[in-house]
């Protein structure tokens, strides 16, 4: 019962990582058109800082969230994979900027639009939270949770099949080893 539940809940998780990545690499093409961008400020527009700092890290955390929800024997390696991708959302641009610009990879510069909602600065940071450092949080979170559940699922099989074996007794609690 309990395993089951972990299981529902880790293929939840593994699900919410997909459209994460889906949402973080699908922005930096389509923000454009909800005044949401980072320069240049066209649609389906692609460069080599896209590539590195959105579409790469997108896509572990997409696989990352589809090896937790297919398969239980590959979910761990799934979301330690999207932890890495969330990683690389929140520090793939402070290394591009210090290592890699001369190189052509950059996000660019968040762009206001003059009918924004919110005044440019807020725009601005808001840009920076939805394309690169709010959302690789969020991924390292879900990925950690994962991670988790995979871990107390692990323990939970390996204490039913001692209990079903006989070494241990259903009033033993856990001991110093675990």
């Amino acid at each position: 019962m309990a395993s089951q539940s972990l299981a529902y809940r880790g293929r939840a998780i593994g699900v919410l990582l997909m459209l994460l990545g889906i949402w973080g690499g699908l922005v930096p093409f389509v923000g454009h058109y909800f005044g949401y961008a980072y320069s240049p400020d066209k649609a389906w527009y692609y460069s080599s800082g896209r590539l590195w700092l959105s579409i790469a890290p997108a896509a572990a955390v997409f696989l990352g969230g589809l090896l937790v929800v297919a398969s239980e024997n590959a979910a761990a390696l799934g979301a330690f994979l999207a932890a890495l991708g969330g990683v690389w959302f929140v520090i793939g641009v402070p290394v591009a900027g210090l290592a890699l610009a001369r190189h052509g990879i950059t996000p660019g510069t968040p762009v206001a639009s003059h009918g924004a909602m919110f005044g440019a600065s807020t725009m601005k940071f808001l840009e920076q939270l939805g394309f690169f450092y709010g959302v690789g949080i969020v991924i390292v979170f879900f990925a950690a949770v994962g991670l988790g559940e995979v871990i107390v699922a692990a323990m939970a099989a390996r204490r039913y099949a001692e209990y079903q074996a006989g070494d241990l007794d259903s009033t033993q609690t856990y001991g110093a080893a675990y």
